[in-house]
């Protein structure tokens, strides 16, 4: 099997997942509606609170769109090594988060278990090596972890704000409720901290592997 057939099967199976995790993952929120004090439409809201399912729909949609819009402007901005290394550096963040911080805070069973693993270790996995294994290496910029900040900092005004107004926050971390202001803001400040060091070794590696592919050439 050649390298871009198999780029092709590994893209098809990221997406695949990444979509039936999310499909499980909001199946499970409207099905739990009568008994969580929500209606249908406002968990549908709720799923779209969580940095996790944001950051796998972008994979989910970054993904169908380069397989199926190949040459359309947004499948051209999602092939960029940029664009791919962000979503990469995004995803680990979230499997990283979770698997250190969250996952002992509760236990999952049945459908959600599933829904989790899938969404916090099989996509996050599954995407890295599409990142490592298949993408162009050495495009990379040193101003590129300062641009992918954007994205988390803007998610962090967003939960706030949304916290704020409805009284749930969607990770302990940044829960107001539970946590004085001053820890919340060192929290996050923690947080972007780790998103800045992960995209500097993105980075690193990109220019590494870079250099090396150019040296066999």
């Amino acid at each position: 099997m050649n390298k871009k057939r198999f780029s092709l099967i590994l893209q098809i199976i990221t997406a695949l997942t990444a979509w039936f995790a999310l499909a499980i993952q909001l199946y499970i929120l409207i099905a739990n509606t009568p008994g969580n004090g929500l209606t249908p439409l406002q968990a549908v809201g709720r799923f779209l609170f969580f940095f996790t399912v944001i950051c796998n729909l972008l994979v989910a949609i970054s993904l169908t769109c380069s397989l199926i819009s190949l040459n359309s402007g947004i499948g051209r901005f999602f092939l960029n090594p940029s664009s791919i290394a962000a979503v990469a550096l995004y995803i680990f963040i979230v499997g990283l988060v979770y698997n250190i911080i969250l996952r002992n805070l509760w236990e999952p069973k049945g459908l959600q278990l599933l829904a989790d693993e899938l969404l916090h270790v099989a996509v996050p996995v599954l995407f890295i090596l599409y990142w490592l294994l298949f993408t162009p290496k050495g495009a990379l910029k040193w101003i590129h972890p300062f641009q992918w900040l954007i994205f988390p900092v803007a998610y962090l005004v967003y939960a706030m704000t949304r916290g704020a107004i409805e009284g749930f926050y969607p990770y302990p971390f940044i829960n107001l409720k539970e946590l004085t202001y001053g820890r919340v803001i060192l929290n996050c400040l923690g947080l972007m901290i780790v998103f800045f060091v992960v995209g500097l070794l993105i980075v690193t590696l990109d220019k590494w592997i870079g250099r090396k592919t150019k040296l066999l050439l």
